[in-house]
């Protein structure tokens, strides 16, 4: 019998996903999940700025877990897991974290760029400490692949480097993971910012209606201002970004994007296109997510299951690692 490679992703739990997570991850992983051996996760301790709202943090679990079934991922093949109530993550993250230098993750841009997000307010102490529960994530299923937003590449080298000193100094227990980018690193924003997140308020959310979605996308930025019939230059207008990440009629899209820069086509033709576009791709998630809120034990199964097995391995994995460190104290006598 041929053992699956593993595999471990996630998202924290927010809100909804939107199309930011459709193109730079969801989308990868309908593809690896026959594939691979897939713990997706659901990172709860890692909300620490929604410390102040609890509620949203547990009602987003579930949005993620719907929004999940809705796109097809699958629980029967890949194991849905709930990060805080596999208890060894905490475990994992405190022993790791000896041996984690503080310049190690004070290197990391991602880590500067958030703590920039904070602004004047107080900085919660589990701010520091998520990068290396992260590892620990990545580190506890033993897993080969971590596919990632293109953000979250210094995450991943980080984990890397974790596993290569522990088991350069203690014993072999970690497999280097390698970095997977999805085919659309980072989608910009509705406004235009490099950015796309719910607290900008600038997303297209996957269970969004279809008149929402339309509006949304009547109110994108389509680069600087034109006159009618002026060409443009396709770089700076975010709605071919869109348009090249969900439109499956590439042919066409290059069409556009010709005429765009040589005879002036209107943003509405484009706008139009791309509100049709999500549609055709959206209105069956649609169908699926109000099949599963309509059966939420159904989801509740998902997440009991997939969570159940990730204990499982993760009990497997901290006997390695215990082992390593020759932890077993009551043994000795």
């Amino acid at each position: 019998m041929t053992v699956r490679k593993r595999i471990l992703t996630g998202v924290r739990p927010t809100g909804p996903l939107h199309l930011g997570h459709y193109a730079g991850a969801l989308e990868n992983w309908l593809r690896l999940q026959r594939q691979y051996e897939c713990f997706f996760l659901i990172a709860d301790y890692q909300v620490s700025d929604y410390a102040d709202d609890i509620t949203r943090v547990r009602d987003a679990v579930w949005e993620v877990a719907l929004d999940w079934l809705a796109v097809g991922l699958d629980p029967e093949e890949s194991h849905f897991v709930i990060e805080s109530l596999v208890p060894e993550h905490a475990e994992l993250t405190t022993w790791l974290s000896w041996f984690l230098p503080l310049g190690m993750l004070q290197r990391n841009p991602t880590l500067k760029a958030e703590m920039d997000d904070f602004g004047k307010k107080s900085v919660p102490v589990a701010f520091f400490t998520y990068p290396v529960m992260q590892v620990a994530n990545i580190l506890m299923p033993r897993a080969n692949l971590v596919p990632v937003g293109e953000d979250q590449l210094p995450h991943v080298e980080l984990t890397r480097e974790v596993a290569r000193r522990f088991n350069r100094q203690f014993k072999e227990v970690f497999p280097e993971p390698e970095a997977l980018v999805g085919r659309v690193p980072r989608l910009l924003g509705l406004d235009g910012n490099a950015k796309m997140s719910k607290s900008r308020g600038n997303t297209i959310d996957l269970k969004d209606s279809a008149e929402t979605v339309a509006r949304k996308v009547r109110g994108m930025y389509a680069g600087p201002p034109r006159d009618a019939g002026e060409p443009g230059r396709v770089e700076e207008n975010p709605l071919f970004l869109y348009l090249d990440a969900f439109d499956p009629d590439h042919a066409e899209v290059a069409s556009l994007k010709e005429s765009y820069e040589t005879a002036g086509v209107g943003n509405k033709v484009l706008k139009d296109r791309l509100t049709s576009v999500l549609e055709t791709m959206l209105d069956p998630v649609r169908e699926r997510r109000a099949h599963y809120e309509a059966n939420m034990r159904l989801v509740c199964e998902a997440l009991e299951h997939g969570t159940s097995h990730a204990r499982a391995v993760a009990r497997e994995t901290m006997v390695l690692v215990r082992d390593a460190l020759d932890l077993d104290y009551l043994a000795k006598y």
